[in-house]
């Protein structure tokens, strides 16, 4: 099988100069089409460590140690950060009840004895991901499921072909002594965060060959 990129968990990703920004800590994946949209890289800072969104044009390589970076990307301080906290519209539902009218006003020094002290509202906030709309950073690591409810292991990488369309996840099981398997994507029926749920059962999955001993 012919493959343009290989992502693995923890792979160091450099600058075209061989300088070393970070590792490779998601893989951001179009369900519907299976396009490679980017990845979430974990910035090599110890003080300031932080994760940023690459978007795949800016991949010139990547194999299972390796991601090499085209030298437009720079050096990711313009790269949006994976996670922002946003704020929340308060917007009054039409299910929720009317202000009261008699409320004591607001004073704007030390409150009245015997009148309650009216509350200030905390601005609410919700944490959001810079990923494209309806794509998913998949967390390598995330759990393989069957179609009968069987784990049949962990991602741990993503494969795409060189028209940056994911073919595979290499899926990995046991502690000491791991067996690999390639899973093909056609086989997979729904992907999330940190859960992949197959089609197949697991004994089409136990019919692969262990790609850890592919040559």
């Amino acid at each position: 099988m012919t493959t343009k990129l290989q992502f693995q968990k923890g792979a160091s990703v450099q600058t075209k100069n061989g300088l070393e920004v970070g590792t490779v800590e998601r893989v951001v994946v179009n369900p519907a089409t299976n396009e490679l949209a980017g990845i979430v890289i974990r910035s090599s800072g110890l003080l300031n460590s932080d994760e940023k969104v690459v978007p795949t044009r800016l991949v010139a390589k990547a194999t299972e140690d390796l991601v090499l970076l085209r030298e437009e990307a720079g050096d990711l301080e313009s790269m949006p950060a994976f996670e922002e906290e946003r704020l929340v519209e308060s917007n009054r539902s039409a299910n929720q009840s009317p202000p009261v009218m008699n409320e004591p006003p607001l004073s704007m020094g030390a409150p009245v004895m015997g009148l309650p002290v009216p509350s200030v509202r905390e601005p609410q906030t919700r944490l959001e991901q810079n990923i494209p709309e309806g794509t998913v950073a998949l967390k390598e690591g995330a759990k393989v499921i069957t179609a009968e409810g069987k784990h049949v292991g962990n991602v741990e990488s993503v494969l795409a072909d060189p028209a940056d369309e994911v073919t595979h996840l290499l899926v990995s099981k046991g502690l000491l002594t791991k067996e690999k398997k390639l899973i093909p994507m056609k086989w997979v029926r729904a992907l999330g965060e940190e859960k992949v749920q197959l089609r197949v059962k697991r004994s089409t999955v136990e019919k692969l060959a262990d790609a850890s001993l592919a040559a």
